[in-house]
């Protein structure tokens, strides 16, 4: 049996996806989840820290988006250890890529808070969607952060 390479994104196609993640982790970063809705399709399937399968975009909000950046600060994708992949006619594409961030105990002191994602994306006529998003905190990481900071817009 003959294994095919991984099927590696263009370079064009890699450099969108850094920017994508860049313009993301800066809407985490601000707790501005009216700018990274449409950075999602509505009806996105995630996993997260505090659920296992989240259906749609409104509930991916309110059990895990709530749950995590406003108790967080820091949150930058490792765009050097990023891969992506896409399919070959173009329509599909992955990025996994680690994560860090930091949580907060709840005596108000920090702990590095890494994880990974991987996001599975869709080409439509509008451009790309995440359809599929999963991200975990690294083994051994506090579950729970206690920082309470503003949603900027919801």
């Amino acid at each position: 049996m003959t294994v095919e390479p991984l099927p590696t994104a263009s370079a064009g196609v890699v450099e969108f996806f850094r920017d994508w993640l860049e313009t993301f982790a800066g809407y985490v970063r601000e707790v501005d989840y009216a700018s990274a809705r449409p950075l999602f399709h509505p009806d996105v399937l995630a996993f997260g820290t505090h659920n296992d399968v989240i259906p749609g975009l409104d509930q991916w909000v309110t059990t895990q988006w709530d749950n995590v950046w406003p108790k967080t600060t820091g949150f930058r994708f490792v765009l050097d250890q990023t891969s992506v992949l896409a399919s070959s006619d173009g329509s599909m594409a992955t990025v996994i890529a680690p994560w860090t961030s930091t949580g907060y105990h709840p005596d108000g002191s920090a702990f590095p808070r890494p994880g990974r994602a991987t996001m599975i994306f869709s080409r439509n006529g509008d451009g790309w969607l995440c359809v599929h998003s999963h991200m975990s905190l690294n083994r051994g990481v506090p579950q729970t952060s206690h920082a309470n900071r503003p949603v900027k817009a919801r």
